[in-house]
């Protein structure tokens, strides 16, 4: 698969899919998994999550930032569940400061996504994190997987 089809593809995924598997670490050094919305941030080509500290995922996110977010396309039926297309990050997360510029285009992101939560933005528990982009791994069906280039990913980001 040429690098114009792995975008392609990439992007579709991206754009169908509001939910992602955020993977964390417990304070015991046990893994955790999540299901988390997000959205793409193209300035920061990042992408982009709201999570409260009433979350676990969250309170171990703050405290090790080394986290791994999979977003993956719905079973359909009939179809090999082995084949789904799939994307793996893994990512260091930053909690973005309020009010800051880049809290603002990450807060624009995720509301022109998700424009149902704009009155959380504002609680004092919940946090925009930016999960930046340290590997990506590529999943379009089965026996067909391929790490991409961060820089490759990036300028996808920043395109959508």
């Amino acid at each position: 698969m040429n690098k114009m089809e792995l975008r392609t593809r990439f992007l579709e995924l991206l754009s169908s899919q509001r939910t992602g598997a955020l993977g964390t670490m417990s304070e015991q050094n046990w893994p955790y998994v999540s299901m988390t919305p997000f959205a793409i941030d193209t300035t920061s080509s990042t992408l982009v999550i709201h999570v409260s500290e009433l979350g676990a995922h969250t309170r171990y996110l703050l405290k090790r930032s080394q986290a791994s977010f999979m977003v993956c396309a719905r079973e359909e039926p009939e179809a090999p569940v082995h084949a789904l297309p799939r994307v793996t990050f893994q990512v260091e997360a930053e909690r973005l400061s309020p009010h800051t510029p880049a809290w603002a285009t990450a807060r624009d992101a995720y509301l022109g996504r998700f424009p149902d939560v704009g009155f959380m933005m504002e609680f004092t528990d919940f946090h925009l994190i930016a999960l930046n982009i340290v590997r990506v791994r590529q999943v379009n069906g089965f026996g067909a997987a391929k790490t991409l280039l961060e820089e490759d990913v990036r300028r996808w980001l920043a395109s959508v």
